[in-house]
């Protein structure tokens, strides 16, 4: 028989190595290594529409200024097709 873990409950078995968590309301403290650095976006939209919802753009600004680029090396920068 397959052991069934809780999804909303509090109850998770001991034979678990990680558990996958998302942040939905930040506290009055900082979490040390979780909410007190800021990391930068790695991936970022493809769609154009999709960008101009996420920079607050409107129809008639240029979406390709706005692409988020990756940095490959030092040299290069890399952005979705």
């Amino acid at each position: 028989c397959r052991k069934r873990k809780s999804v909303r409950g509090c109850v998770v078995g001991p034979d678990l190595a990680t558990l996958s968590l998302v942040l939905l309301k930040k506290g009055s403290e900082e979490i040390p290594g979780l909410t007190d650095d800021q990391r930068p976006r790695r991936l970022g939209p493809k769609r154009a529409s999709h960008i101009r919802k996420l920079f607050a753009l409107e129809k008639k600004d240029d979406v390709r200024n706005f692409v988020v680029r990756r940095e490959v090396n030092e040299k290069k920068k890399k952005a979705p097709k």
